[in-house]
Formats: structure tokens, C-alpha cells, sequence
């Protein structure tokens, strides 16, 4: 399996996210939650992308239970797969049902895979919501909350640079 890292490579153009900015972002995202009224009792992450946002919400809206659910979508830059497919190992679904889920990712990009995710979570009934760092416009699924609007590429500070045995 490929590990995708963002192309950091010819950063004209592309939309930059500085852990600075990242730190703004996450707390102006916690803010449109909490007054939304939203009280989410599980925030899930959809890995990888959405596990560094889903943990720093999780401070800032001070939830306790945190998980994460495996997707592949994304193979490397601008390459994906058919469809998402789900990753063993999966969530467990007992303690899901009838919660209050808040899905994280850091981007909308086709948004198939947070519509997959979404899906899934509320065919064991329980009440979801979700939240990206960035929404695109061909996004087909709607987040609930949003932090910035984009059509360009986008550059992760977590994910800027190749993995370590790869440089």
C-alpha cells in the first residue's frame, strides 16, 4: 500500500495550512459546534487525514471518547481508488448505536469517502454530524461544518513531507 503525502513540491497555487493556521482553524471549527448545540459524545476520525483535526477537537469541545475508522481513497497525490473502501480493523459498532457522533476529516474533497462514513455510522442508528478542515466545490455531501472553502490543492502540515524512509 502507498503512503499519500501531500505534493509539497511548487507550492504556487496551492492552499497552505501552517500548524499556526491549523491551531485557528480547529478552534474556529469547535466553535461553529458548540454553537450549533451539537453535543457530540464520540468524535470519530476518519484515518489518516482526519485523525490530527479529530484529536484536536476533541480538546477543544472536550470529548473524552475518541476513535478512528480506516478508509482508502487517496493511493498517492491526485490518485485514488474506484471507490473508498473500508480498513480492518473496524469500529465497534455496539458502543456507536444511538450516540452522538461528530466524523472528522480534513478534507471534502469528492467527499465519497465522509458520505461512505456517514452512511455507515447512521445504519447503527446513531446521530451524525461531520467536520472538515477544507470543503471543495465538487464535494457531493455536504459537511456540517466547515472551516474554509477551496478549489485548490491543499497542503497539510502533517503531511507536507514524504515519509521518512522515502526522502
Amino acid at each position: 500500500m502507498t503512503a499519500y503525502h501531500a505534493d509539497a513540491s511548487g507550492l504556487e497555487g496551492k492552499e497552505i495550512l501552517t500548524w499556526e493556521t491549523f491551531g485557528a482553524a480547529t478552534d474556529e471549527l469547535a466553535t461553529q459546534i458548540h454553537n450549533s448545540g451539537f453535543d457530540p459524545e464520540i468524535v470519530i476520525a476518519v484515518a489518516r487525514g482526519g485523525m490530527i483535526p479529530g484529536g484536536a477537537l476533541t480538546y477543544s469541545l472536550g470529548v473524552k471518547l475518541t476513535d478512528a475508522i480506516n478508509v482508502e481513497f487517496y493511493t498517492d497525490v491526485e490518485e485514488t481508488l474506484p471507490d473508498p473502501v473500508l480498513l480492518a480493523p473496524m469500529l465497534d459498532t455496539d458502543s456507536i448505536r444511538g450516540k452522538r457522533i461528530l466524523v472528522v476529516d480534513d478534507v471534502a474533497d469528492s467527499g465519497r469517502t465522509l458520505a461512505l462514513v456517514l452512511k455507515l455510522l447512521r445504519g447503527f442508528g446513531a446521530d451524525v454530524r461531520s467536520a472538515v478542515l477544507y470543503a471543495k466545490p465538487t464535494t457531493v455531501i455536504n459537511p456540517d461544518f466547515v472551516w474554509k472553502a477551496t478549489d485548490k490543492w491543499i497542503v497539510f502540515p502533517w503531511s507536507a513531507k514524504p515519509p521518512v524512509g522515502q526522502r
